[in-house]
């Protein structure tokens, strides 16, 4: 891979970009995973949507936003989304099981 600063031309930064995007989705993939074994352990709504553990997530990555120079507003909407997917599919999962 190469850094911002090596490449030579607009094509090898849409491909560094690219690269890096399917980085992003195997990753959030792989916390998917992690969420549907999760929801093994949960028994309810309320457990599954965990108003208290999604704030304090919430915050923490503003933080991590703010640390990588990123808009913290954008970041918490993005999770926002993500975790709200996963909340559904997590829900469905439960009514299924019942």
């Amino acid at each position: 891979m190469k850094s911002p600063k090596e490449c030579q031309n607009l094509q090898e930064i849409r491909t560094e970009i690219d690269q890096l995007d399917r980085d992003i989705i195997n990753l959030l993939g792989q916390r998917f995973e992690y969420v549907k074994v999760a929801s093994k352990f949960k028994t309810n709504e309320i457990s599954v949507k965990a108003p208290e553990r999604l704030q304090a997530m919430l915050t923490q990555r503003r933080i991590w936003a703010e640390s990588a120079g990123l808009n913290p507003d954008v970041i918490e909407e993005m999770y926002q989304n993500l975790v709200n997917y996963f909340i559904n599919e997590e829900l469905q999962s439960l009514q299924n099981n019942r």
